[in-house]
């Protein structure tokens, strides 16, 4: 059976959740269109964030690796084309760490773009009713980090494909930043199931079973 790597992040910047990983952690031990999913949470800080992602792509050779962010503000899922060899923190990370103009991975390439087939997935969640669009940036914060550190990661490697999406605030969340944007956590379950089947080649007539949180 396949394997299905999708992660999410601790909180940070004050936040007393994050909805990436209150969504991702749902995850675990689901089923979807016969490929066994695995969830991780990776901690919002610049390297240490990619130990744990190699690690677990180490581990699980999965076939596709999704891996999910908080993007408060944005008002829809938004699938990144292209994260950039940039880490230039407006605020620290968890570890107090605030690179400004340094590469992700010296001598790296300037630019990895998603091997996700990101339309495709934007169609099947607006078709489905989800406000979705495909983002031209990935910030350059620890989620921008974690894009390029995965599409270097498993660059070559044909059997396994990976990118990411920027996910709203969840409404418990917006009703402390007033005026910000929400999506409640059903909607982006729901979107990251259908992101996953279309990554896999499969329809978006999904079948999920199982799923154990922690």
């Amino acid at each position: 059976m396949r394997t299905v790597l999708v992660t999410g992040f601790e909180p940070f910047g004050g936040e007393s959740i994050n909805p990436s990983w209150e969504v991702v952690k749902q995850f675990d031990g689901m089923i979807i269109d016969n490929c066994h999913v695995v969830a991780r949470q990776l901690p919002c800080v610049f390297g240490e964030s990619l130990a744990v992602l190699n690690a677990a792509i180490d581990a699980l050779s999965p076939a596709v690796v999704l891996a999910v962010g908080q993007a408060g503000g944005r008002v829809d899922i938004t699938v990144e084309r292209v994260a950039i060899n940039i880490d230039d923190a407006r605020i620290a990370d968890n570890s107090g760490q605030q690179p400004v103009d340094a590469p992700v991975i010296p001598d790296g390439p300037a630019a990895w773009f998603s091997s996700l087939p990101i339309k495709a997935m934007v169609a099947a969640l607006r078709e489905r009713g989800i406000p979705a669009s495909v983002s031209q940036t990935a910030g350059t914060f620890v989620c921008n980090h974690v894009m390029y550190g995965l599409l270097n990661k498993i660059s070559g490697q044909a059997e396994t494909r990976g990118g990411f999406i920027h996910i709203p605030y969840l409404p418990q969340q917006a009703a402390a930043h007033p005026g910000a944007p929400s999506m409640a956590a059903e909607t982006v379950k729901e979107a990251l199931e259908i992101a996953i089947a279309v990554a896999l080649h499969q329809t978006t007539d999904i079948k999920i079973t199982g799923g154990a949180t922690h």
